[in-house]
């Protein structure tokens, strides 16, 4: 195992719960510029069995989602003591105060409004995985 140029000796995972394909898209595009690990699912449903299973380092999670809302899949995720370890960016179209707020309040790492500019998510990616240790 060679240990290659500092953060690129481990690849970070992500999970993307964006129900929006053409968000999803520009995320799929930044996620592989930056050499992460990452899968996409498009319904709230589904998030925390995949979040449990795959136990990513950084969830980019919408607010708004079929079935099951973004708040609740973060609640979800900071009830599970064994997935303390999961960093959560919230991203939402509705970006107000009070909606950061309650993300923050639920235990998100990280808020960020949509459209967003890839450079201000790729800076709060970086600093979720590569700040917090």
């Amino acid at each position: 195992m060679a240990e290659n140029a500092g953060n690129a000796a481990r690849q970070h995972r992500i999970l993307v719960v964006e129900d929006e394909d053409n968000i999803a898209i520009a995320l799929n595009y930044l996620m592989m510029r930056e050499g992460y690990a990452h899968d996409r699912i498009a319904n709230g449903g589904e998030a925390l069995d995949r979040i449990r299973k795959t136990r990513p380092d950084l969830v980019l999670l919408d607010v708004m989602l079929p079935e099951v809302s973004g708040y609740e899949i973060c609640q979800g995720v900071r009830l599970d003591p064994s997935l303390a370890d999961v960093k959560i960016l919230m991203m939402t179209a509705r970006g107000s105060a009070i909606e950061r707020r309650k993300g923050l309040a639920l235990g998100a790492d990280g808020f960020i409004s949509k459209p967003f500019e890839l450079k201000e998510l790729r800076a709060e990616v970086r600093r979720l995985l590569d700040g917090g240790e």
